[in-house]
């Protein structure tokens, strides 16, 4: 009998212990699921970890990070609030809550959690590592907070057993592009642990930022030889392929369906979880896949409602039906984006851009001019989108909102490349609107004529010997003049449009023969009453140009002997 029990004993002595090496594996299969972004499958696994191991601080603490890691930070203070009462003693859950009050912008909140740490276990690396990882771990990095703290974790561990301390140091300095320091300290994490995957996807993520395109995937692909089913290497593949297809337009398409293929292998390894999928449909909108995107998003939602990424997806929702010219949908997802109040902080230029994209292809102009507009004042560096909606009006002759809109587009972004053809448009609008109104009898102010003539004369700033330029500003002048004035406003304009055409550069000449016979023309008229000689040599070079040329031959009749009054120009429409 004290055999059998004996037995019995030992049994359970030998259960027990396996049960301890369970636990202590899984939650080592835990950390890597979190490593590889399977934050659904680490979620589960430590779930389980913390009812079977309900005293232990380092489940909790693991599962407060996923929590982070996924931007459900009410779950995660709740996960490390019941750490510090299950494990008094463990610092990491301390540190946690540190991290979730920088989550939600409470430094001195957050200074007081990593003081209880350090005071529970100051002489741990594992707590300043930690207290380091929360100021770098941050949309808003506290560079100052986190070095001094990595340092400390980098002393205690004095005898550099632990690579996670080279990479949170080399992190640390690779997130501000000080790339130099930090590679060194992603090779001393890969002497300690040559395999180390997280080290050689970060170190091909430097080369890809150095546009050293063929060294990153190499680099990343080591971690694709040694561990094929580590999901963020394929990522990061992808976004180097990605990059580089755009470098390599001769070779860009087979590098953009690698970057593809990447992608979706990354979402197959990631559990396919929500953050997963949102990080991939990300990248279908920098591929600029919208029609695999619009079924993506079509059944991405986050398990919480609150969640704030689902703001995101209404967005990428928003952008791929308009991209795919479904337009009435893509206004009726913008319209839900611009709905949520709580979001108003986090809308962006080219939200109102796309939505007035689809208002203009559904013909709601004056809807879209008003978000475009929008648009383009958040992000000046899209104003041709707005520049678009001008040229439209210009070409269906509707000069006075097309001035309106190039108004805009030129104070919204001076420094634009294509400034220069804005103010032509600009200028041109306005005086098209005043011949126009002339040519209806609706009697207009010389009003539009001064605003084109300032717009011409910030064109000729920038491209001085852009003829067309000088020639609209002779017309311009030569309508501003009076009819009783004796300045001729618009003889030096007409002096430079022919100098350039025929002298700076002759071989314009032909292409400009209409504005030639238009110049020649004026300036004989206007020469006729002081110097007949030189109004027929004007009148000469518009034969020249024209034989058959009634204004010219009429006027070179009247400068023979008596006759009809010298005729002018008139104005051009």
């Amino acid at each position: 009998m004290k055999m059998i029990k004996k037995n019995i004993a030992l049994a359970t002595g030998l259960l027990l212990m396996g049960s301890t090496a369970s636990f202590a594996q899984s939650l080592a299969d835990a950390k890597k699921a979190i490593d590889a972004e399977q934050y659904q499958k680490a979620t589960s696994m430590l779930k389980t970890l913390v009812a079977n191991q309900a005293k232990s601080g380092d489940n909790y603490f693991n599962l407060g990070k996923v929590y982070l890691l996924t931007d459900d930070i009410d779950s995660a203070r709740a996960a490390f609030t019941n750490g510090t009462t299950a494990d008094p003693k463990n610092a990491l859950n301390f540190v946690g809550l540190g991290q979730a009050d920088l989550a939600q912008g409470n430094a001195t909140n957050a200074k007081t959690n990593f003081d209880k740490a350090i005071n529970l276990r100051g002489k741990d690396h594992t707590t300043y590592l930690a207290i380091g990882r929360a100021y770098i771990d941050q949309p808003n990095v506290d560079y100052a907070q986190a070095l001094p703290n990595l340092q400390k974790a980098d002393e205690l561990d004095s005898k550099d057993k632990d690579p996670e301390t080279f990479l949170a140091l080399a992190d640390y300095y690779a997130q501000q592009r000080k790339n130099t320091e930090a590679y060194p300290m992603y090779l001393r994490a890969l002497d300690i642990t040559p395999n180390l995957s997280r080290a050689h996807v970060q170190i091909g993520k430097m080369y890809k930022d150095a546009f050293a395109f063929p060294e990153a995937e190499a680099e990343v692909k080591k971690v694709v030889e040694t561990d094929p089913n580590y999901g963020p290497a394929y990522r990061e593949l992808a976004e180097i392929q990605m990059r580089w297809s755009d470098a390599d337009p001769k070779n860009g398409p087979a590098k953009k369906t690698e970057a593809l293929a990447n992608m979706r292998k990354y979402l197959d390894l990631t559990d396919k979880s929500f953050d997963s999928r949102l990080r991939y449909a990300q990248f279908l909108v920098y591929a600029g896949d919208f029609a695999t995107l619009g079924q993506e998003v079509a059944t991405l939602n986050a398990p919480d409602p609150n969640n704030p990424k689902n703001f995101v997806v209404a967005r990428m929702r928003g952008y791929s039906a308009i991209e795919n010219k479904n337009y009435e949908q893509g206004v009726k997802y913008m319209n839900e984006l611009f709905g949520r109040t709580q979001d108003a902080s986090r809308i962006i230029g080219s939200d109102y851009l796309y939505l007035g994209k689809a208002q203009q292809n559904l013909g709601q102009d004056s809807l879209a001019v008003i978000n475009i507009t929008k648009g383009v004042e958040l992000d000046s560096t899209k104003v041709e989108e707005l520049a678009a909606i001008g040229l439209k009006y210009f070409t269906d002759k509707k000069f006075p909102k097309s001035a309106q809109v190039y108004d805009k587009v030129v104070n919204i972004n001076s420094k634009n490349p294509n400034i220069a053809m804005n103010y032509y448009y600009l200028g041109a609008s306005h005086y098209f609107a005043y011949a126009f109104d002339v040519r209806d009898n609706k009697n207009p102010t010389k009003d539009a004529l001064v605003k084109a003539d300032t717009a011409f004369s910030r064109l000729i700033k920038l491209a001085p010997e852009y003829e067309t330029a000088h020639l609209f500003r002779a017309r311009i002048n030569k309508n501003l003049d009076d009819a009783e004035s004796t300045q001729k406003l618009a003889v030096p304009f007409y002096e430079k449009f022919i100098e350039l055409v025929t002298v700076t550069k002759p071989e314009k000449a032909a292409a400009n023969k209409t504005g030639l016979i238009e110049a020649y023309n004026y300036l004989g008229a206007i020469s006729a009453s002081t110097d007949k000689e030189k109004a027929k040599e004007y009148f000469n070079k518009t034969l020249a140009l024209d034989p058959a040329n009634a204004l010219a031959t009429d006027n070179l009749k009247y400068l023979a002997g008596p006759a009809t009054p010298v005729k002018k120009a008139p104005i051009k429409k």
